[in-house]
């Protein structure tokens, strides 16, 4: 047994070293001691900041609320029949339930606690536990402004209200910031795993911007976009968005950015030629965390050794932008607070910017403050009056349209870095490109 554990010991390490893919045993282990050490520090927590001793979770199998998900084992795939979650904080008692009013225990940590002879309905089961515990308020999972919060359906709301008697349905609120408390604040482990992530994501995204997959004349920006997409694959990964790659160049085109983000997307078809500016945007789905990088790279003309001096200074701009937005991280300041501040002083110094950073954490577009959207730089209702808290991370997400007067247009040079935000200010997770990815002749 001893020898076991080690030799288990010893591939975790290895493979976080590596940045190399665990195996799925080992994956599921860390992902539950994970979701233990959440449950047990960061849940109690925020249940006594927001007041809430009683939070009710409800879902029903493959119609799963996206919270519920994030508290599942690792060997769950999907919720089981109707899965209801009781959570209870009483500090005054020095009291922390974990409870699940299903047939079975949730795992090892959310103890079943449903008497089936003695209560056939599993809603009288329920009902019992509110009784018991007399809370003062009982949180459910509706939300107006996140959808990661609002994961009760119109059925489950109904039967649980219908069954709850008159004395506490006046107790009931939403569960809107205990929940984006829940989705966005992140433990030391998960931050010491993430940079592995992120060198995973970073290092495809190397390969693909390389001799060995871009044959400049014959590959085309599609192709590219499905080896990155087989890439993800063959490593066992998964990802939340299918990759896309566009290209810009010495032509007469203006390159219009809003299309990335439209249903009819750029066109694709494209072959990649030498002197091309690509960018691709990219993220990974691993050990319940996401990363969303997006990065540019420039394909040598030749006798070309290294990109022309006016996209290295344009690549410049960009990362400016990136820290004028990063410097106004304060907490307690809204999403778009930090996103009006951004933008004026970008405009000071004569950037053309576009701002839509986003949360990111168990979901790609998490829950918490949004920094701006590509068609909202006027500031997001709702997400957007949400504020910046410590222990959370974001995707730096921007662009910066930059006059190139060699090319006679002006380009976008689209960023995208995963970082973090604590009592020490902001940071990201595993750097950001500062250089152009160069794709040559060898």
């Amino acid at each position: 047994m001893k020898k076991t554990l080690l030799l288990t010991a010893f591939n975790f390490i290895f493979f976080l070293i590596h940045a190399q893919v665990l195996p799925l045993r080992e994956q599921a282990k860390l992902i539950d001691e994970i979701t233990a050490e959440r449950l047990n520090t960061v849940l109690p927590t925020l249940m006594e900041q927001h007041g809430i001793d009683m939070w009710v979770l409800i879902t029903r199998e493959y119609n799963e609320d996206p919270i519920v998900k994030t508290m599942l084992p690792a060997t769950w795939l999907s919720a089981r029949r109707r899965t209801i979650l009781v959570f209870i904080n009483q500090p005054e008692k020095k009291l922390f339930k974990k409870l699940a009013v299903a047939r079975y225990s949730v795992g090892s940590e959310i103890t079943a606690a449903w008497d089936m002879q003695k209560f056939p309905d599993q809603w009288d089961a329920l009902i019992d536990i509110v009784q018991n515990y007399q809370p003062k308020k009982i949180a459910i999972n509706t939300s107006e402004n996140f959808g990661h919060a609002d994961g009760l359906d119109h059925t489950e709301y109904k039967l649980f209200t219908d069954k709850l008697p008159v004395t506490f349905k006046t107790k009931i609120v939403s569960n809107e910031p205990l929940a984006v408390g829940w989705l966005e604040t992140r433990i030391e482990r998960e931050l010491q795993l993430w940079p592995q992530l992120i060198k995973l994501s970073k290092d495809i995204i190397a390969e693909g911007f390389s001799n060995k997959v871009i044959t400049p004349g014959i590959t085309t920006a599609e192709d590219l976009v499905w080896w990155y997409r087989q890439k993800i694959q063959n490593l066992g990964l998964n990802t939340w968005f299918h990759p896309s790659v566009e290209i810009q160049r010495n032509d007469s085109v203006v390159f219009d950015h809003l299309k990335a983000f439209s249903s009819k997307g750029w066109d694709n078809s494209n072959t990649i030629r030498p002197g091309d500016l690509l960018h691709v945007d990219f993220g990974i789905s691993y050990l319940r965390l996401n990363t969303d990088i997006q990065e540019h790279a420039y394909v040598l003309m030749p006798g070309e050794k290294q990109a022309p001096a006016f996209l290295q200074k344009a690549m410049e701009q960009g990362n400016r932008l990136q820290d004028i937005l990063t410097e106004q991280f304060k907490a307690g300041k809204t999403g778009n607070q930090i996103l009006a501040d951004a933008l004026a002083q970008a405009k000071k110094e004569n950037i053309a910017a576009t701002i839509y950073t986003h949360p990111i954490g168990y979901h790609g577009h998490a829950a918490g403050p949004t920094i701006g959207l590509w068609d909202q730089q006027g500031g997001v209702p709702g997400s957007g009056d949400f504020p910046l808290h410590y222990k959370t991370a974001y995707s730096i997400e921007l662009n910066a349209a930059v006059p190139i007067k060699e090319w006679k247009k002006n380009i976008r040079i689209m960023l995208e870095q995963d970082g973090y935000f604590d009592e020490t200010g902001f940071r990201y997770i595993a750097g950001r490109q500062t250089q152009l990815h160069l794709v040559g002749f060898e």
